[in-house]
């Protein structure tokens, strides 16, 4: 638990959205906060593109993989391969709702298996030396979240698993989308808090549908991680906080401008090596949300950044256009 105890707040692995760009960005407004690639599946780790899946910049850490399998023999041969790409963390998704992860045997189905996960982690953890966890539901369908809950946090942590990640919900594998599940089962904070009074020398960190901090610092009182998903996406401000609030780092607050002032770097490089600027700047679009000029911040970058040839001049302008500091800041570059 020592290993992995610094981690208070993380980043949800969030399909199309936490990939390697969003990373950077989200990094340039917390140094602390552990952050998730969107989950990658033990097949196309193994025989896919690795570098593509995989690939991420040193500027990313600390940083975590999550998988999806249920293999115990694949996951273990994933892992390592994720460990040699210099990850911090393997996760294991136990949580994803979606037709296809449960035609793979994988994600939130995985609740009725909590045997099979435990398998799993014994095999990764035998595999590599970072840290090994699991992010997982309160149960599915008919389950009772507190046999369902118990008994995969027992299996796992039997097997040698660093922490669990909770959603607080149930997902429906039937008759509930993946969308659906992000927001019809209701929360359940409660069942976590429980499981943590019974496992209190055990690492507990509780997602789904955490807004702010002022909402949710409060858990940490009782649980150990708190794990932001869209709210984190669509209000990125949020994580300017991050540091000082949770991890006690002297010094004011990362502004947006500042955010966005330490990112040109990374948006410069990466423009160099031929990605397009708006692969980049479509996870930017929230930074300013609720502040004067926002709505011409996503105008700007959604209308200009597609074009043909955009560069850092496309930021600058669209920076401009939040505010008088964020003009004086475009100003100064």
């Amino acid at each position: 638990m020592q290993q992995y105890q610094e981690h208070k707040f993380s980043i949800a692995p969030m399909m199309e959205w936490t990939d390697r760009h969003c990373r950077a960005f989200h990094r340039q407004l917390t140094r602390h906060a552990l952050l998730y690639t969107e989950m990658v599946t033990t097949g196309a780790v193994i025989h896919g593109d690795r570098q593509h899946l995989l690939g991420f910049s040193d500027i990313e850490h600390p940083v975590a993989c999550q998988l999806g399998g249920s293999d115990p023999k694949d996951m273990a041969e994933a892992a390592r391969i994720v460990a040699d790409f210099g990850y911090d963390e393997v996760n294991i998704n136990v949580g994803c709702p979606s037709d296809r992860v449960q035609s793979g045997r994988f994600g939130a189905c995985l609740m009725e298996e909590p045997t099979l996960v435990a398998a799993c982690v014994e095999a990764m953890k035998a595999a590599v030396d970072i840290p090994v966890t699991v992010k997982c539901r309160i149960g599915v369908d008919e389950q009772d979240p507190e046999a369902a809950l118990d008994a995969m946090a027992d299996a796992v942590f039997a097997a040698g698993a660093d922490a669990l990640w909770v959603h607080a919900r149930k997902a429906w594998l039937k008759g509930l989308s993946p969308k659906e599940n992000r927001d019809i089962p209701p929360l359940d904070y409660e069942r976590v808090l429980r499981l943590k009074q019974r496992l209190p020398d055990r690492f507990i960190g509780l997602n789904g549908g955490l807004q702010t901090l002022d909402q949710a610092e409060p858990f940490l009182e009782t649980l150990d991680g708190l794990m932001f998903g869209r709210a984190a996406y669509h209000t990125p401000q949020i994580m300017g906080e991050v540091d000082r609030r949770l991890y006690g780092a002297s010094g004011p607050d990362v502004s947006p401008w500042d955010a966005v002032k330490a990112h040109m770097a990374y948006l410069e490089e990466q423009l160099g090596k031929g990605v397009k600027l708006a692969h980049m700047t479509r996870h930017m679009l929230g930074l300013f949300h609720g502040r004067p000029g926002a709505r011409s911040w996503r105008r700007i970058l959604t209308v200009e950044a597609i074009k043909p040839g955009a560069g850092l001049e496309v930021v600058e302008k669209a920076l401009a256009a939040v505010s008088p500091a964020g003009a004086e800041l475009a100003a100064a570059e």
